[in-house]
């Protein structure tokens, strides 16, 4: 069996409004110790970390950040004696479309095609082993051409999460966050799931994709400068051109138009999650 080129992807661009103020514009959640003794940040690196094993070849991760917070990674990645791929700065936020398309056309220069492990920087995760298990089965499925994403079986009717509806293995719907009354519809058919924002697909497939139904997003982060003067390198879009891209989450972008066009699965995810998104969800972590 041959390896799997794996390109972990951090996305740590948030600014975790919702947490404020202890979360601030110039030291946003991701970079806060909220759980144990590392940032939040920290831990999203370190499990990625942990996913190489005999049958994936595991690169250093590319973080996507905001360009004010650019030394608050390289600070965080020295304390952990960990060397980022590269550190793709947006100049501006615009949600996770266009930061995902920096991440694999940086991934997909000189012709690789790596699998992405897409994961945010302002999660939390009980059972690590259980998260690489199910990782690397997606890994699997996205080597072979497919989406895969990671769903979080509900426990309580939410309004906050986006739910995908399964038939299978397969997503057969992407929904928006519902009203209590479909949230609780929800949880009693059992075959929604949270949509955790985790995506595993090769870079190839997620700019064919990108292309097929947003064109413009595409076009917009192909031009890229690379700073060399720092251990790190990084690597930043034309300004102008990504001001000007539409602020488009992935599943809205993207998902919510290709299912029964693309092949899209789902792991199931059962290992403690938590987006922390707001101080509520930080209680429930916090011993």
């Amino acid at each position: 069996m041959s390896l799997i080129h794996v390109q972990p992807v951090i996305m740590a661009g948030g600014s975790g409004t919702r947490l404020w103020p202890l979360s601030r514009s110039g030291f946003p959640k991701q970079f806060l110790v909220l759980s144990g003794h590392t940032s939040l940040f920290q831990q999203a690196v370190g499990r990625l970390q942990g996913l190489a094993d005999a049958d994936l070849s595991l690169s250093p991760a590319l973080v996507v950040g905001n360009e004010e917070h650019r030394f608050l990674v390289l600070d965080q990645l020295r304390e952990m004696a960990v060397d980022a791929a590269a550190v793709l700065l947006e100049p501006v936020g615009r949600n996770t479309a266009p930061a995902m398309t920096l991440a694999a056309l940086q991934a997909s220069q000189d012709g690789a095609d790596p699998v992405l492990v897409v994961a945010a920087a302002d999660q939390t995760v009980t059972d690590v082993p259980a998260y690489t298990a199910a990782l690397r089965r997606a890994v699997a499925q996205a080597a072979q051409g497919a989406i895969a994403i990671l769903g979080i079986r509900p426990d309580r009717p939410d309004t906050g999460y986006g739910y995908i509806r399964t038939e299978g293995e397969r997503v057969a719907e992407f929904v928006e966050k519902p009203d209590l009354a479909t949230a609780q519809r929800y949880l009693a058919e059992g075959s929604y799931f949270w949509n955790a924002g985790m995506f595993v697909v090769r870079a190839s497939v997620w700019l064919a994709a990108l292309q097929r139904f947003r064109p413009d997003i595409a076009a917009a982060c192909a031009t890229r400068t690379i700073d060399n003067k720092t251990d790190v390198p990084f690597v930043r879009p034309g300004r102008e051109e990504f001001a000007a891209v539409p602020a488009e989450s992935v599943d809205y972008a993207v998902m919510e138009k290709c299912t029964g066009v693309l092949d899209i699965r789902m792991q199931q995810l059962d290992a403690g999650w938590n987006d922390l998104g707001a101080w509520e969800a930080v209680w429930q972590v916090a011993p």
